[in-house]
């Protein structure tokens, strides 16, 4: 076993080697906000089911991490859609779902991955093809939702909700707009037979579970314009967002 790992869930004794870099879940309760009365919750929510052979699971044994994942992805589409609902009271229901289904999906809750630091804390099977690219989406997606799924069986719904308000607050804020600022520009540029927009990086800082991305985009004949946000995603929308405030005024 790795130096320091320890895993109060049962496991089969033909389990592979696991590989996880921190064994301290301190550091990770205090970013999601919650303080697990039953850590062994957090530990199942990120413990991949490469962690155990093949043998597991044609014996028909069900793994923690899917349930997790499985609770986890209905109370973050309870809470967004809840969130929607009582933010935009002048929206129709076909919006309401275009935005729930930008929200809830798996570019979102890696975003949110990235912003915890959440790779480290993974437990995956060492020599399993899912650690050739340990920043995989549906990895980091999957595990996100399991630990929703977590402090939801742990807490109840206050402290999940309170944790998706924090880090869904921007992305629910950019992408509740009436249209995607990005396709409206390039749909600008196409009407004035331009060049598509161009989006560039202008700086990358802050930590890994806190980035800062500063994007700019061009457009022949408009001066650049930069966005802001905590991701390249959300720093481009604002950016064409910026820039769609100077065309509609020209």
């Amino acid at each position: 076993m790795a130096d320091g790992y320890s895993l109060e869930t049962p496991f089969y004794e033909d389990q592979v080697m696991p590989i996880r870099r921190h064994n301290n879940l301190d550091p990770l309760m205090g970013l999601l906000g919650h303080r697990f009365a039953d850590d062994r919750l957090l530990k199942q929510a990120l413990t991949h089911p490469s962690f155990t052979t093949a043998k597991r699971h044609k014996a028909g044994k069900i793994s923690p991490y899917e349930r997790l994942e499985f609770l986890g992805d209905r109370v973050l589409g309870l809470v967004i859609a809840h969130w929607l609902y009582d933010l935009y009271p002048d929206v129709a229901e076909g919006e309401l779902a275009k935005r729930h289904a930008s929200l809830v999906n798996r570019d979102a809750l890696k975003e949110t991955a990235l912003k915890l630091g959440l790779e480290p804390y993974l437990v995956l099977a060492q020599g399993e093809e899912v650690n050739v690219d340990r920043k995989n989406l549906a990895v980091l997606s999957d595990a996100t939702e399991g630990i929703i799924g977590a402090m939801y069986l742990d807490g109840g719904l206050a402290p999940a909700e309170r944790f998706i308000k924090k880090y869904w607050d921007q992305m629910i804020r950019i992408d509740a707009m009436p249209s995607d600022p990005k396709t409206t520009l390039q749909e600008f540029a196409q009407s004035k037979r331009l060049p598509l927009p161009t989006y560039n990086e202008i700086e990358r800082s802050g930590p890994a579970h806190e980035p800062h991305f500063v994007i700019e985009v061009m457009m022949q004949g408009y001066p650049p314009q930069q966005g802001e946000g905590t991701s390249k995603r959300l720093a481009e929308k604002a950016a064409a967002t910026r820039l769609l405030e100077k065309v509609t005024k020209v």
